[in-house]
């Protein structure tokens, strides 16, 4: 990837350990005593594309260019999951107990089972402000939903999302903040698909720990929660240790554990590097996605995707049947927000 160099901040770069530049579709935040820096690229569904640690990318992200993944984007870096995230069980959602069929000509919703969303990639996130201080570097992005009349159709709340990276010491925020500018209260889905890796060891040598309880029984193969839930230890006998290579991931998970300010953590260990992701209390699931490596092939499955999600998959209909009791909503000219940080350690 190039290197950025056009500064967005008028500071001087070497007394300023915080930077924000701009360069080939990209914005850089720089963190210059924690030697941590991570690009994000707007036009491409506002996904971070990069983050390195001492030089060392722990986001998976296979492409030498911007234009690269604007041609044939998919699923890597942090992106971004709306106006519903995971799988729905039909093709239509449910709010305020009313049925919002989708309307499958429009190409935008795919799928018998459709799932995250259509934003992933779009090019209409307009960057407010890219700047850096003394403390911190950041970048905000705006994303006016109810501009577009096919995105409407599909999802007919108005409403606006704000996301802000931020690099401060050491740490990365990701801070979404979405507001209803609608007259009925908007149900809230939304979520994030990061994917994770280290540089130090390969996946069967990593060890996870989960910060939940509760784990969400899913139907096979739709991956679909059933409404029954079963404790953790199911699935993890030691939740604080588990191997990554005895498991086959692509579960979800609730009543995380949560700490004195909210916080939940997830991690991620190698021999010698280390990822916590944290996500706040507005967060109330955990995705985790880490497929085994299969026999004889080539796909790099050298990652594990800790999602931050509002809510768990199929959220709104299970609401609508008594089958999920923690759904949020925005009420009419309310706003949600909440964030969740990456924490590099032992790099």
């Amino acid at each position: 990837m190039a290197a950025l160099l056009v500064p967005l901040s008028v500071t001087a770069a070497s007394a300023q350990p915080y930077a924000a530049t701009r360069d080939q579709g990209l914005v850089r935040l720089t963190d210059a005593k924690h030697q941590v820096s991570v690009a994000v690229a707007p036009g491409v569904g506002n996904v971070a594309v990069e983050m390195t640690v001492k030089g060392q990318q722990v986001l998976q992200w296979p492409y030498s260019s911007v234009d690269e993944f604007k041609a044939k984007p998919r699923l890597s870096g942090i992106p971004f999951m709306g106006p519903w995230a995971n799988r729905l069980d039909e093709q239509a959602f449910y709010a305020n107990g009313r049925r919002f069929p989708f309307d499958m000509e429009l190409g935008n919703v795919r799928g018998q089972i459709p799932i995250h969303g259509f934003l992933s990639y779009t090019d209409q996130w307009k960057v407010l402000e890219a700047k850096a201080d003394a403390s911190s570097a950041w970048v905000t992005s705006r994303l006016e939903f109810y501009r577009h009349p096919l995105w409407m159709k599909q999802f007919p709340f108005a409403h606006t999302i704000e996301m802000t990276y931020r690099l401060q010491g050491g740490l990365l925020e990701v801070r979404t903040r979405i507001e209803n500018l609608s007259s009925d209260p908007m149900p809230v889905s939304v979520g994030f698909h990061p994917y994770f890796q280290l540089t130090d060891s390969t996946r069967d040598d990593w060890t996870i720990s989960v910060g939940a309880r509760t784990h969400w029984v899913l139907a096979q193969p739709t991956k679909l929660p059933t409404g029954e839930t079963q404790p953790i230890t199911q699935v993890f006998p030691d939740p604080a240790a588990a191997s990554l290579k005895d498991h086959d991931l692509d579960h979800v998970f609730g009543d995380l554990v949560r700490d004195s300010s909210g916080g939940a953590v997830m991690t991620v260990k190698g021999k010698s590097q280390q990822l916590d992701v944290i996500v706040g209390p507005n967060y109330r699931a955990m995705v985790i996605y880490a497929p085994k490596p299969q026999p004889g092939s080539a796909q790099n499955r050298n990652f594990i995707c800790f999602e931050p999600m509002v809510g768990i998959t199929n959220a709104m209909n299970l609401a609508h049947k008594g089958l999920y009791k923690e759904l949020q909503s925005i009420p009419p000219g309310g706003v949600w927000q909440e964030s969740f940080w990456v924490r590099p350690r032992g790099f």
